[in-house]
């Protein structure tokens, strides 16, 4: 695949690449990535800068004790390495792993250095999109401090559901994948996923939390009234 073809299947890129110069045409390349593949690891020495042209990944923090905190997904137009270069380090501080088939545009760091020191327009993007992961984190944060594990548990299902257009069925989630995305202990997982489902706020099959439409009815008032009585 040339740029140009990446162009043409992905023409919000466009607006990312006006302004690059010339020559970085040449010295760029393009790699597609299967899902569940890892883009980079944490502690690793960055030598690259990547534009996500296509597909979703997450962004997880490693732990020495085995335990994986996801600390976003992202979708694209996104970037690979934008952080860890901005802040002038050597090392990235975070893994990067495709939750979907991703496709994936790279310049050598030195290039990308050099791109943002002559183009302002790119360089405002990136700073942008780095400026809204940080306010969604900070917001999304608090309510991990603020809100019980029950909130936390209901309120990530009917997301899900509802970004899946569904009024109910099943959340296709282990407790793995569970305690990574909402960052509550397995021990609390478990204990909360018992506890919703004795007050019939949701259901198990076949080892998978499930709603159905009461359920899910039920959830979303429990929900609002958290978010009232914390105002």
């Amino acid at each position: 695949m040339t740029l140009d073809d990446l162009l043409s299947k992905y023409p919000d890129l466009s607006d990312y690449i006006k302004y690059m110069p010339e020559e970085l045409k040449t010295r760029c390349w393009i790699r597609v990535y299967p899902k569940g593949t890892i883009i980079h690891q944490k502690d690793e020495v960055l030598e690259y800068f990547g534009i996500v042209c296509d597909g979703s990944h997450r962004v997880i923090n490693e732990f020495e004790n085995g335990n994986i905190y996801m600390i976003e997904r992202n979708d694209p137009i996104d970037f690979v390495g934008e952080v860890t270069i901005l802040a002038g380090k050597e090392k990235t501080s975070v893994t990067i792993e495709t939750l979907t088939e991703c496709t994936v545009l790279y310049f050598s760091r030195k290039d990308f250095e050099d791109w943002i020191s002559r183009d302002i327009h790119f360089l405002r993007l990136v700073s942008r999109k780095v400026a809204y992961k940080l306010y969604r984190s900070s917001y999304n944060r608090g309510s991990k401090l603020f809100y019980p594990p029950q909130y936390l548990l209901l309120d990530y299902c009917v997301k899900y559901l509802d970004s899946a257009r569904r009024s109910c069925g099943v959340i296709p989630k282990t407790r793995q994948q569970l305690y990574e995305e909402i960052g509550i202990s397995v021990k609390t997982l478990n204990r909360t996923i018992q506890k919703l489902k004795t007050e019939d706020l949701i259901g198990i099959a076949k080892g998978k939390i499930c709603i159905d439409e009461e359920q899910l009815k039920e959830a979303r008032r429990y929900l609002e009234e958290k978010r009232h009585m914390s105002k």
